[in-house]
């Protein structure tokens, strides 16, 4: 089960244009605040007293620390998609599932704690692999560890979302060659230029499609 035509017929038949486009102008301020912060860092603490070179080098920072922020994007993407969530999943269940519909109003960032848990550590993860990528396995591993991560913790949200964390952990579980695989496009979309700034809402998409489609099936 891969929700490829539903997960993009989505975008138009539950009217997220809006939210994406939301998610999009956040994913790019983060990342020019990341640039922004450690350039102002490296302003301050290098001083070659040479005009020129300082500039040269803020500006080598600058790129290094943009190019990681891309790099390190599938470890923010959930922290980035935690606003848009509920308001994500119930305007794709209007769409698809009515009778699946919570009675509950959306919520603004339900669980913005266990985001930003695991943004730090899929951080710490990611950082600990920077150093393969000098023996040319680092992109390997990162699409694995990224492909695991973001493929449980999005499935988990989605069916979460209807059933609480234990049950959609345990559910997650059961499925694990179909959650993987969602992780794994997630993960590769995070790397596609312009696409990857959708990613945090697509994400949610594809799992919510990927949770009723597992519980649509028969036991």
């Amino acid at each position: 089960m891969v929700p490829f035509s539903k997960t993009l017929d989505s975008v138009n038949k539950a009217g997220l244009f809006g939210l994406m486009l939301a998610c999009a102008g956040l994913a790019v301020a983060v990342v020019i605040v990341l640039v922004a912060v450690v350039t102002s860092l490296t302003a301050h603490l290098v001083d070659l007293e040479t005009g020129w070179l300082d500039s040269l080098v803020n500006w080598i920072v600058g790129g290094i620390t943009g190019v990681a922020g891309w790099f390190m994007l599938p470890a923010l993407v959930v922290l980035i998609s935690g606003m848009f969530q509920e308001r994500t999943i119930d305007r794709v269940e209007r769409a698809y599932y009515p009778d699946e519909v919570r009675s509950q109003e959306p919520r603004f960032w339900p669980d913005l704690r266990h985001d930003l848990r695991f943004t730090l550590w899929a951080l710490f993860l990611n950082m600990l692999v920077l150093p393969l990528y000098l023996f040319g396995i680092g992109f390997v591993v990162s699409i694995v560890l990224n492909s695991y991560l973001l493929g449980r913790e999005f499935f988990e949200s989605a069916a979460g979302y209807h059933i609480g964390k234990p049950e959609a952990k345990t559910l997650g579980e059961q499925n694990k060659g179909t959650v993987y695989a969602g992780g794994l496009v997630i993960t590769l979309m995070t790397l596609v230029p312009l696409l990857n700034l959708f990613v945090p809402i697509l994400a949610i998409v594809w799992m919510v499609h990927t949770y009723h489609g597992l519980r649509s099936q028969p036991q």
